[in-house]
C-alpha cells in the first residue's frame, strides 16, 4: 500500500508539472498574437520646411577695449606706475564726454616676470607686470576715431577691439521674424503645389534667432601719437532669424 501511495503521489506531481508547462506554453504562444492585433502607429502627414527671414541694420554704439600694461621690479611699482597712467586716461575719457558708467574695467592681471635662464642656473624672479583693461562704451559713433586717439596720447598701451553693437535689436527681429514665416509659407505651398495636396493649418513652429556678432578691428600695438585720426566705418549689421514650421496636410 505505501508504494501504491507513492506511485498515485508521483503521478500527481507530474500533471501538476506537465499543466504548468502547458500554461506556460500557452501563454508564450498567445502573447504574439495578442500584440499582433493592436494597430500599428500611422505617421501623422505633415510637411516641415525652414523658414528664414533677415534685416539690415546699422550699429547704434560702439565699444572699445584698451588699457595699459607695466612693468617693475616689485608689484607696488608697476601697480603704481599703472595706476597713474590709467587715471589719465580714465580724465581723459571724461574730459571727451564718456560717462563714467560708461567706462568699466574688464580685466586687472598680475604676473611674474622672469629673466631668461643661464644654464646651468634655473630662471629667476626679474619683477612683475600689472595689467588694466577697460571696456568704454561710445554712444556717438562718429567720435569713436577721436576716442581712440585720446586714449593714446593719455598712454594706452594696447588697444582690443571696436565692436559695433545694437541697443534695441527687438523691432529689427521683430521684421526678420515676419520675413522667416512668409519664407516657411511660401516653400509649404510651393510643395503643396507640386506634389498636388491641400496645405492645412500650421501645427508647430520652433524659432532659433541670432544677432549678427559684433564687428571687430584687428586688434593694434598703440604707438606714442597717432600721424593721423583713425577711419572708423559701422557699416550696417543683418539680424536673421530662422524658424522650422511644421504644416498638416488637410487630404
Amino acid at each position: 500500500m505505501p508504494a501504491r501511495r507513492s506511485e498515485k503521489f508521483a503521478l500527481h506531481a507530474a500533471s501538476r508539472r506537465f499543466l504548468a508547462g502547458a500554461a506556460v506554453a500557452v501563454a508564450i504562444f498567445v502573447a504574439p498574437s495578442a500584440r499582433a492585433q493592436q494597430p500599428a502607429a500611422q505617421p501623422e502627414a505633415r510637411v516641415i520646411v525652414i523658414g528664414e527671414g533677415g534685416v539690415h541694420v546699422a550699429p547704434d554704439y560702439a565699444q572699445i577695449r584698451g588699457g595699459v600694461t607695466t612693468k617693475g621690479k616689485t608689484v607696488k611699482e608697476a601697480t603704481d606706475a599703472n595706476s597713474k597712467l590709467m587715471a589719465a586716461i580714465t580724465a581723459a575719457l571724461l574730459n571727451a564726454g564718456i560717462a563714467q558708467a560708461d567706462i568699466q574695467t574688464a580685466q586687472f592681471s598680475i604676473q611674474p616676470v622672469y629673466a631668461p635662464p643661464q644654464p646651468p642656473n634655473e630662471a629667476r624672479l626679474a619683477g612683475y607686470s600689472v595689467s588694466n583693461q577697460v571696456t568704454v562704451t561710445v554712444r556717438t559713433l562718429g567720435k569713436v576715431s577721436e576716442i581712440l586717439d585720446r586714449m593714446v596720447d593719455a598712454g594706452v598701451t594696447d588697444v582690443g577691439n571696436v565692436s559695433f553693437l545694437h541697443s534695441d535689436p527687438a523691432k529689427a527681429l521683430d521684421q526678420a521674424r515676419e520675413a522667416a514665416v512668409a519664407d516657411a509659407r511660401r516653400k509649404a505651398e510651393l510643395y503643396a503645389r507640386a506634389l498636388g495636396f491641400t496645405l492645412g493649418r500650421v501645427a508647430w513652429v520652433t524659432e532659433d534667432a541670432g544677432l549678427m556678432p559684433p564687428v571687430p578691428m584687428a586688434k593694434f600695438r598703440a604707438q606714442a601719437a597717432m600721424a593721423a585720426p583713425v577711419p572708423i566705418a559701422p557699416g550696417e549689421d543683418t539680424l536673421r532669424v530662422q524658424i522650422t514650421v511644421g504644416f498638416d496636410i488637410a487630404n
